[in-house]
């Protein structure tokens, strides 16, 4: 998920009451529930996705990120005392709830990546397999809306002394927790129904297939099936009941192209493809050789975009 609904979620656990077990509660749950991002130092150095999501969203660095960020709050707790800046409404800082609430924020970030269709390496660095939730599109407004609610009533409750200030930032998680719930469940639905209709209209076989969130609409699902050769798509929409349109088109792979055999071999090439889900190429040819696109049918059909990569093979000679 994108930073926001991080950020979210760790302010909402924070007003539902886990803030109060210790002071600087609320910044520990938000710095943490971010902190496996902190792979995007590596941009800067040339890495980008054979690097994200990985190595930082592992086991290993779930065990030690909380254990920095503990260090890094007691610190600087201890820094502001001795310069004479404590806050003095803080309430004193206990190390053992900061590691508490450092690994319960901590590890809410990598259950949340795998909700989308982005793709997380939850077992890094001893497997670089790719998981895939299928459930939540990477921006969900409907997450922001519900939790930025109960952040927002908690916070004036408290403000103004009413009773039970911890509840509706609690509701808000409980419902969130439902609707992840129902969305996982879909997911897993929507496969072996849209897996059926494909088959039953002749369209396969079916290598692998998507049924992977869209923006907004909760009760709509992006297919994308494999073929071996190309690419199909089609949508499933919940709402009266579940129906598949699947469209009369496939996008081809063109990955047999003796050009892309060539283009493979090319770092940025390979990396993208060590990424991607559902590649594809689009070869241009002009006099001097040959233009080589790569991208992702999750995000792109057109040979360009956001996430393509591309690179110039020449003519011998």
């Amino acid at each position: 998920m994108e930073n926001l609904s991080h950020t979210l979620v760790g302010a909402a656990l924070g007003e539902a009451g886990l803030k109060a077990r210790t002071g600087l509660g609320m910044a520990t749950l938000m710095i943490g529930a971010n902190l496996p991002d902190i792979d995007v130092i590596a941009i800067p150095f040339g890495e980008n996705l054979t690097f994200r999501r990985g190595w930082t969203h592992g086991p290993l660095a779930l065990v030690v990120l909380p254990i920095l960020l503990t260090l890094g709050m007691v610190a600087w707790d201890r820094l502001q005392a001795r310069r004479g800046i404590r806050p003095a409404d803080r309430i004193p800082v206990r190390p053992w709830q900061v590691l508490l609430l450092a690994y319960v924020g901590v590890l809410t970030h990598p259950f949340l990546d795998w909700l989308n269709s982005y793709g997380i390496r939850l077992l890094m660095p001893f497997s670089q397999e790719w998981f895939y939730g299928d459930a939540l599109f990477i921006a969900d407004p409907w997450l922001w809306l519900v939790l930025g609610s109960g952040i927002f009533i908690s916070r004036r409750r408290r403000r103004r002394g009413s009773a039970l200030p911890r509840r509706p930032a609690g509701v808000a998680l409980g419902t969130v927790a439902v609707y992840i719930a129902l969305m996982i469940a879909g997911s897993q639905v929507a496969s072996r129904i849209a897996t059926r209709e494909v088959l039953a209209q002749g369209r396969g076989p079916v290598q692998r297939l998507m049924a992977g969130p869209v923006p907004v609409n909760p009760l709509r699902r992006q297919v994308i099936y494999d073929t071996g050769d190309a690419y199909g798509f089609g949508t499933l929409t919940w709402s009266p009941g579940p129906k598949v349109a699947l469209e009369p088109n496939k996008l081809r792979k063109q990955a047999d192209h003796p050009a892309v055999q060539q283009a493979i071999q090319q770092k940025s090439i390979r990396d993208f493809l060590y990424w991607s889900r559902f590649p594809f190429f689009h070869i241009e040819e002009n006099p001097e050789g040959f233009r080589v696109h790569v991208n992702d049918a999750r995000f792109s059909r057109d040979a360009g975009g956001r996430w393509a990569r591309s690179v110039v093979i020449r003519r011998p000679g």
